[in-house]
């Protein structure tokens, strides 16, 4: 069979691996207002700068016959199905996200959402998390998610209390030093 006459796959295949991730039953997708406004900034600029470009490019590479064999036609094809993904991705969790501003509590001593918890674990080696939402989480710069066994088990709790951390080692103790939140913006 030629390859002519053969359908590309579905982006609903795709759309599995991109779903959102799961949050726990009966609870909102909480964000802080920087998380939401970055992932709307990269939202628009899918829109109005990124896919654009890929379909002007799309359209000069159609235009030059024969697509099979077209590198710039095939590329470019491939690369606006992941733009269009991550359109839908991004658009389905600022639908269903609920901003939660983590200054509400600046001054605070008990962990809730958006805080920055330094703790102690049973072996005594300091750590300094930030809780923030499972879309913003970025886990080279020491972010968990509030749905994370250690965001859960933290959540709370205030500074001088120990807690009790379930892990596949068994229970570990931590032990809050200090909890930070984002100053106050003067708006």
């Amino acid at each position: 069979m030629s390859k002519a006459f053969t359908k590309e796959s579905d982006a609903s295949d795709e759309d599995d691996e991109l779903s959102p991730a799961p949050l726990p039953k009966g609870s909102k997708n909480y964000i802080t207002p920087a998380g939401y406004a970055r992932l709307r900034g990269e939202l628009l600029d899918l829109i109005d700068n990124e896919r654009p470009k890929i379909v002007e490019i799309v359209h000069w590479a159609a235009s030059n016959g024969d697509r099979s064999e077209n590198g710039d036609y095939l590329y470019g094809k491939k690369r606006l199905r992941e733009i269009d993904r991550r359109i839908r991705f991004l658009t389905k969790r600022l639908e269903i996200a609920e901003v939660v501003d983590p200054s509400v509590h600046a001054g605070g001593d008990q962990v809730f959402f958006g805080a920055t918890v330094v703790y102690s674990d049973d072996e005594g080696v300091d750590r300094t998390i930030t809780i923030l939402g499972i879309d913003e989480v970025e886990t080279a710069l020491s972010q968990v998610s509030w749905v994370s066994p250690v965001a859960r088990a933290l959540l709370k709790a205030r500074e001088g209390d120990q807690v009790q951390l379930a892990t596949p080692g068994g229970n570990r103790t931590l032990e809050i030093i200090e909890v930070r939140y984002p100053a106050r913006s003067a708006a």
